[in-house]
């Protein structure tokens, strides 16, 4: 049998202003002295986990997000590629990161973005990061698709929500997190929130079809009742996720997570 990589990768999923709840998983993970080899994220998870691969820790990264209200983060633009800008994003990563090149980063990092013009799912593990990552957060119709060497890209949740595919083969232990629960929803109205339901209930499929292939997944249910362009929850979204990983480490073997 072939040694694996790493021991323990991290899978994070995408789920907007949700993937507040990613950090609160760290930070449990962090607590029990769970710390991952690797990472791959999707959109919300790709802002997490870049943050995170640079060095900061998960509440230095809610502080970091949550400084300001949800117009810092996606203003209103005239329709013709996206409806909303998400320009206060890109400034933070400007300002934070440390790292500009993939290979710059603490831990390895890879980001799911999907190839318009192609009609596939792309990891990016090598090269400039900041273009990447924000290509992974576009969700179509409410954000401008990001131009990368000639491919137009859009939120890598469109194909893989929960990119487990990158590092599956290279960790010996798998932890994911996913944090786009889909359940009834009373009223449906606006081009903004038909495209975020309808772009949501694509990506919630991908829970079912990927479970077994984790020693541990974290799904918090009651994330259902905050919506995916609502940062001004970060607080409660994180204490979620938090609580959420804490239950669940009752129920596994932590010591097999733990480094060697």
């Amino acid at each position: 049998m072939l040694k694996k990589k790493y021991k323990t990768g991290l899978v994070l999923s995408g789920g907007g202003a949700r993937g507040f709840a990613h950090l609160g998983l760290i930070q449990a993970l962090n607590e029990a002295g769970i710390y991952p080899d690797v990472i791959s994220g999707t959109s919300a998870g790709a802002l997490a986990g870049v943050l995170y691969a640079d060095g900061y820790t998960p509440k230095e990264i809610l502080k970091l997000m949550n400084h300001s209200s949800r117009l810092d983060f996606i203003r209103p633009t005239m329709p013709r590629e996206g409806l909303l800008q998400i320009g206060g994003i890109i400034k933070i990563l400007k300002s934070s990161l440390r790292a500009k090149k993939f290979e710059e980063l603490k831990l390895p990092l890879y980001v799911t973005a999907t190839d318009l013009n192609n009609g596939k799912a792309v990891y990016f593990s090598k090269g400039e990061l900041i273009d990447p990552v924000i290509a992974s957060s576009s969700i179509p119709v409410l954000f401008q698709p990001v131009i990368i060497n000639n491919i137009c890209y859009v939120d890598g949740g469109v194909l893989d929500n929960l990119p487990v595919k990158p590092i599956e083969n290279k960790c010996r232990y798998l932890i994911g997190s996913f944090v786009n629960p889909i359940g009834h929803a009373e009223k449906i109205s606006g081009l903004i929130t038909i495209a975020e339901r309808t772009f949501n209930l694509n990506m919630s499929k991908e829970v079912l079809e990927k479970a077994g292939k984790f020693d541990m997944l974290v799904a918090p249910p009651d994330l259902i009742n905050y919506g995916v362009l609502d940062p001004e929850k970060a607080e409660e979204i994180f204490q979620l996720g938090y609580k959420a990983t804490k239950e669940k480490l009752k129920e596994i073997d932590v010591e097999k997570l733990l480094p060697d």
